[in-house]
């Protein structure tokens, strides 16, 4: 920390944002504050910068003289502009993909946990990017208070949601190689040698392939043909019988026909 009586080593234009400064206040305005840094130029504190809910009057917030705790938000030739508002660790435009950040585990959900990082809001880490294996409840993994680190995976601006992962930064298990399927017990004990599996002769037989049998409906399909056959011969037989009897008679009437005179 710096006094307002010390004069800071480090020149005003070489101050970074979100920079914590100590300063005494020297001057109130109706726009705000005017605070001695103990640097070449001043330091401005706007009324909007004096407190995160809105002020009606500089001298409800602060008063002359009281020494309060400033951060830098911009640094121009003429002043520094100030503010009593503690920033943000991560600014949005700072998040980012693959951004490796520390925080503190403030809340579980039966689905993940919340992750304080800075930003305005906490981030959530999903159940399935705890850990590299099965996670079945985020309490096997964290507690509250915990600090742990994360790697952002997405950040959605609109709805303010930051997605975090904890297996991101984790080293991946190594793979294990699985463990060679050893022969029955059976071939073991027909086996020879330790090492030297016995292998089997087989006889190759050539056989001739068998028709093959019928369906049911192939059964059915010839007893109907049979029977259209055996209907269509007994027509026929019948019909050729009937022929032969119009023959007799025929036969028989010209026979015992009359002679004419």
């Amino acid at each position: 920390m710096t006094t307002p009586t010390e004069i800071i080593t480090t020149p005003a234009s070489e101050l970074k944002p979100k920079t914590k400064l100590t300063g005494k206040v020297v001057k109130t305005t109706l726009a705000g504050v005017l605070v001695d840094l103990g640097m070449e130029i001043p330091g401005i504190i706007h009324i909007s910068q004096l407190s995160d809910t809105p002020v009606k009057r500089v001298e409800d917030v602060i008063q002359v003289g009281q020494t309060t705790d400033v951060w830098v938000r911009k640094v121009k030739a003429d002043r520094v502009e100030l503010t009593m508002i503690e920033p943000v660790g991560v600014d949005w435009r700072e998040l980012k993909p693959e951004l490796i950040l520390k925080g503190k585990v403030i809340r579980l959900e039966t689905y993940g946990a919340f992750v304080e990082i800075g930003a305005e809001r906490p981030g959530l880490v999903h159940i399935s990017e705890m850990a590299h294996g099965y996670v079945k409840a985020p309490g096997d993994v964290v507690k509250e208070g915990d600090e742990i680190e994360v790697m952002v995976l997405d950040i959605d601006r609109k709805k303010k949601q930051i997605r975090l992962s904890m297996k991101a930064v984790l080293p991946k298990p190594e793979e294990k190689d699985e463990p060679q399927e050893s022969a029955p017990r059976a071939d073991r004990k027909r086996g020879g040698k330790k090492g030297k599996p016995r292998t089997e002769k087989f006889e190759m037989v050539n056989e001739t392939p068998s028709e093959p049998e019928p369906t049911v409906f192939e059964l059915a399909w010839q007893a109907a043909l049979d029977r259209a056959k055996a209907e269509k011969a007994a027509k026929a037989k019948k019909a050729k019988a009937s022929d032969q009897a119009q023959d007799d008679i025929l036969q028989r009437t010209l026979k015992n026909r009359l002679p004419t005179a």
